[in-house]
């Protein structure tokens, strides 16, 4: 059989990267970017490589791996978390992929494409005295203050502390999970709060420095965040997820950095209950 002329084959790879592109919207065709913001302290989903310096974790993957799909490349930027909404309100973010979690009360001005389960777990050091979750009422716990965690917080000790004539835990704000652990660590709480996609890898790091308390205290999703009047984008990204997620990618992506366990079985759109 005769072969296509190598100009040939180019042409038309061109005209499939061509196509992948114009079904995104005009700004970000006509620019071949995306521009995305992460919070990159909260490893494993997005955080710097101490040994390169170069943004590394699951949320950096999957983003790659959509983008490599619809042809463009990514201009990454790095924020506070509690200035990941602002930056895509204010478009400086074309979406958000790090570490935030779909919540009733996000959704105002925003849609979540969901693709991960989540969900807060206490946390102290290996030589602590809680046991139990129960045995934290009425100690300090610390969490990210920008974060859903705190309300997680103040209803699990209504639920759970309250009702058992316990002292309600302490609440204690943190910048970041950085912060929170150093806490821990310093002796300025007794226990600490984060997702528990995120404490597989904080224990691997510092292997015997933490232990979890109990399983998580409630359960959602992390999702991907778009502006409610960017439908085009959102289903573009939701479409090339779906095949991500069908092929096989999708779980080598969350097998690389150890969260099979948290794996959804397809994207869905503001699934989340709380």
């Amino acid at each position: 059989m005769k072969r296509a002329p190598i100009s040939a084959v180019f042409a038309a790879l061109l005209a499939v990267s061509a196509a992948r592109a114009a079904e995104l919207p005009e700004s970000i065709r006509q620019s071949g970017a995306l521009r995305l913001t992460v919070n990159a302290t909260y490893a494993p989903m997005a955080y710097r490589d101490p040994a390169t310096n170069q943004l590394v974790g699951l949320d950096i993957d999957l983003a790659n791996e959509l983008a490599k799909r619809l042809a463009v490349k990514i201009v990454w930027s790095e924020t506070p978390f509690a200035e990941l909404i602002p930056s895509l309100q204010t478009k400086r973010a074309d979406f958000i992929i790090s570490g935030i979690t779909d919540r009733a009360s996000r959704r105002e001005t925003a849609d979540f494409i969901d693709y991960l389960t989540t969900g807060p777990q206490f946390f102290v050091l290996t030589e602590g005295a809680p046991k139990e979750a129960i045995d934290l009422c009425g100690k300090k716990v610390g969490t990210t203050r920008s974060t859903s965690f705190p309300a997680e917080i103040e209803k699990w000790s209504k639920q759970n502390c309250e009702a058992a004539g316990k002292p309600a835990v302490q609440y204690v704000p943190g910048e970041n999970s950085i912060d929170v652990r150093n806490q821990l660590k310093q002796g300025r709480i007794d226990a600490a709060v984060q997702g528990s996609e995120t404490l597989p890898y904080a224990q691997q790091q510092e292997v015997g420095k933490y232990r979890v308390v109990g399983e998580p205290f409630s359960s959602g999703y992390q999702g991907i965040m778009f502006r409610k009047d960017d439908a085009p984008l959102r289903e573009v990204i939701t479409e090339h997820l779906a095949a991500v997620i069908s092929d096989g990618t999708y779980k080598v992506i969350l097998d690389r950095w150890g969260l099979g366990m948290h794996a959804v079985a397809r994207p869905m759109m503001n699934a989340a209950t709380q």
